[in-house]
């Protein structure tokens, strides 16, 4: 049992999650815990030696130098402060140095797939570039809204691709929520704009839109998102209510770098991070989450379409430490 299990009393769905959730990060947790392992073999407290080894740990779980940086120096003070702490007691330390960066960025705490009062519909623009998961986690989105009680309709604003609206049509069937788009090649903003007005027609609470993934030519996404931004807001003045960049956690630092360049572009309120299931790099999220001032929003454990989580710090920390 982890630490924070001793503290949350969950219902059975969120037992549920949260067994999904030890399971996806069963990778990242197994690769981060062999170093760790290493850097205390033979020690009875913590001391430079293993400070310095924890510290390479961390860097090969893909937490970043700069998050690397800050969790040591948390960790640094409290064995200054308490003199002598034991390696018995380097996971409870460990996991106050990582919750410490975690707490840093600001609207971490989404407690349901809800919407705020007065936003409907909730419009939320989904970008993030080709093979990320963007349109899977689009469907993912819709499934958990729908299941939430919420009438949702998506936008297949990403007309550049032929593929990207029929799997998008894929997912609005599966999950049985309507779909507005047009043929390959039309403009983007007219979908967006259609996607609002047939929302608010319907009587939709949540609202979806597409976006190509494209990065090769930032001038060109960014004109576009604005544009897509200014059409929307010409059918509600204050949408899109919420921005999500989709990141890849299986690739690393590399989703950091898309981050850097989407945020350079574009204002993003949200992260969703996906396919931490299948990567030993699942320290990824402590490096976004430290380094930009936007919420990670979702996370990604697993195929199924519960497997898009709500990330909650305190239990993804429980998770990379509990047996």
């Amino acid at each position: 049992m982890g630490f924070f299990d001793k503290l949350f009393k969950r219902n059975k769905e969120q037992e549920v999650q949260k067994e999904a959730l030890d399971e996806g990060l069963k990778k990242t947790k197994e690769g981060f815990f062999s170093k760790i392992a290493k850097a205390i073999a033979g020690k009875d407290k913590v001391d430079e030696e293993v400070l310095d080894q924890l510290e390479e740990a961390l860097v090969a779980a893909d937490v970043g130098v700069d998050t690397t940086i800050a969790i040591i120096n948390r960790i640094e003070e409290r064995v200054a402060k308490e003199k002598y702490v034991g390696t018995s007691a380097l996971n409870e330390v460990l996991q106050d140095g990582i919750m410490s960066v975690l707490t840093d960025a600001p609207g971490n705490e989404f407690a349901t797939f809800d919407i705020p009062a007065g936003k409907k519909p909730y419009v939320v623009l989904v970008v993030g570039v080709n093979g990320v998961g963007k349109t899977t986690t689009i469907g993912k989105l819709a499934y958990n809204y729908k299941k939430n009680g919420k009438n949702v309709l998506l936008g297949a604003a990403d007309t550049f691709r032929a593929a990207a609206v029929d799997q998008l049509t894929i997912w609005s069937e599966r999950v049985g929520v309507p779909i507005v788009k047009k043929e390959m090649g039309s403009d983007p903003s007219s979908v967006a704009f259609d996607a609002v007005q047939s929302a608010i027609a319907r009587d939709v609470d949540v609202v979806i839109i597409d976006t190509a993934g494209r990065l090769h030519n930032k001038a060109h996404l960014m004109e576009e998102l604005s544009k897509i931004r200014r059409v929307i807001g010409k059918k509600m003045p204050d949408a899109p209510h919420e921005v999500l960049l989709v990141l890849d956690g299986s690739t690393g630092q590399n989703a950091i770098e898309q981050a850097k360049q989407f945020t350079a572009v574009t204002d993003i309120t949200a992260l969703a991070i996906t396919k931490l299931d299948g990567t030993a790099k699942g320290g990824v999220v402590l490096a976004i989450a430290h380094q930009f001032n936007i919420p990670v929003k979702y996370i990604g454990v697993g195929e199924k379409m519960e497997d898009l989580q709500i990330f909650n710090k305190e239990e993804f920390v429980d998770s990379l430490f509990s047996l």
